[in-house]
């Protein structure tokens, strides 16, 4: 049996799987970052500008939950 890891909720995905999720382009994920302040915020591997850059699963699921309870509530 396997033990089970507490921080699995912290399980990274990498931005590009981001925007193939989100059917976003790369521009199109900056923009919807820099107009809607709830999404979360990405994290950065290194500080170079090719640096690999990762999103909190958990986070994401958060977000993308509030967002379908917002249209619910239309």
């Amino acid at each position: 049996m396997h033990p089970v890891h507490s921080k699995i909720d912290q399980a990274l995905i990498p931005q590009t799987e981001v925007r193939k999720v989100i059917g976003q382009t790369r521009s199109g994920l900056d923009k919807l970052r820099k107009k809607d302040p709830t999404f979360p915020k990405p994290i950065k591997f290194g500080a170079s500008r090719q640096a690999a850059v990762y999103y909190v699963i958990a986070e994401l699921n958060a977000w993308l939950a509030a967002k379908i309870k917002e249209r619910d509530a239309e």
